[in-house]
């Protein structure tokens, strides 16, 4: 059997079909709901000719969506003609593989549930004792528990899971700057940052080369270039000025303490999750497009383990699909 898996994101929607090919496309799915189908289509189109196709979800959090349950089954729908009659599966976080029926029956259950699939790929790297499943992406970071290769978290709601340290809502892209820290240097002094969607963390990581320019990427916070000449007008605008009185210096002065500010909230966070622990794990399994964070945050934690960088060992692109090629894997290895 071959699939192909997507992970349908409320950001980005994301392909893979576990025998390398990867592929991620930006999609707003707050604006643009109603172009899911043609979205999905694509995708399906662009991956080499399967004959299955398993889902996961976070989309239906967008505020397109009345309840998670409204965005699961309109997900769910747009999954069905998608497929044009395709042999379709949706992944649980009960870690089945489900029909589309049973899935509009389970709803929430069918909701955030690429993490589980992710964390069980990951176990395979950590088939016995404790071990963390890190992965930091654009717009969120999972910690996941794994022991003896299985996932542990307290938490299966995003919500829960935030609650306990298992999910940290910021990531390298969609993060606004002023969800970071509350004041940034600016000239031998500290002003406190715009309450408003002026830059985000893409901004940041740009100014500092930890992400490559994307000049065709336009789904940054003006909707201008993601290009580091953009992101030091859109990072002069957090502390309302301009490209006339913020250089750039000022730029990479503000990005250096934001990104010291976010490595430092996630690092406390997964300070207490490790101590909830009671042991420190031997293996972290690292993914997504923020390596580089996740890396400078167990540094920073001074939490010494054996790494494991899916970057490394699957590709950059499959790493930072993680949920989608974690997803066909197990959908293949589940249908022998």
């Amino acid at each position: 059997m071959k699939w192909l898996a997507l992970d349908i994101g409320g950001a980005n929607l994301k392909a893979a079909d576990g025998n390398g090919f990867a592929v991620s496309q930006p999609f707003p799915m707050w604006e643009n709901s109603r172009n899911l189908v043609d979205a999905l289509r694509t995708l399906i189109a662009l991956a080499p000719k399967v004959t299955h196709v398993a889902a996961t979800m976070t989309g239906e959090l967008a505020d397109c969506f009345t309840t998670k349950a409204e965005g699961v089954k309109f997900i769910l729908d747009a999954l069905t003609t998608a497929a044009d009659g395709k042999h379709t599966r949706v992944y649980l976080t009960n870690g089945k593989l489900v029909s589309l029926q049973v899935a509009r029956k389970q709803p929430l259950l069918a909701a955030a549930s690429n993490w589980h699939a992710l964390a069980r790929f990951a176990g395979r790297y950590v088939t016995s004792g404790l071990g963390l499943l890190m992965d930091v992406g654009s717009t969120t970071c999972d910690i996941i528990p794994l022991v003896d290769g299985q996932p542990v978290t307290i938490g299966k709601t995003d919500t829960n899971r935030m609650i306990n340290g298992e999910l940290i809502y910021t990531g390298v892209q969609r993060t606004p700057v002023c969800a970071i820290t509350q004041l940034v240097p600016w000239r031998g002094r500290k002003c406190p940052l715009a309450h408003e969607w002026f830059a985000t963390m893409w901004d940041v990581y740009l100014t500092l080369g930890q992400l490559p320019e994307e000049p065709n990427r336009r789904d940054t916070a003006d909707r201008r270039p993601a290009t580091r000449e953009c992101a030091r007008d859109r990072l002069a605008r957090a502390i309302c000025s301009d490209r006339e009185s913020f250089s750039e210096q000022d730029a990479v002065a503000m990005s250096a303490a934001l990104a010291d500010a976010q490595c430092n909230k996630i690092a406390g966070i997964i300070t207490q999750l490790v101590a909830r622990l009671q042991q420190s794990p031997h293996t972290i399994v690292l993914s997504g497009q923020g390596e580089f964070l996740a890396r400078r945050v167990l540094e920073r934690a001074k939490i010494k383990a054996n790494i494991v960088a899916l970057a490394r060992e699957l590709g950059p692109e499959l790493s930072q699909c993680g949920p989608a090629h974690a997803l066909a894997v197990l959908a293949q290895e589940g249908s022998k």
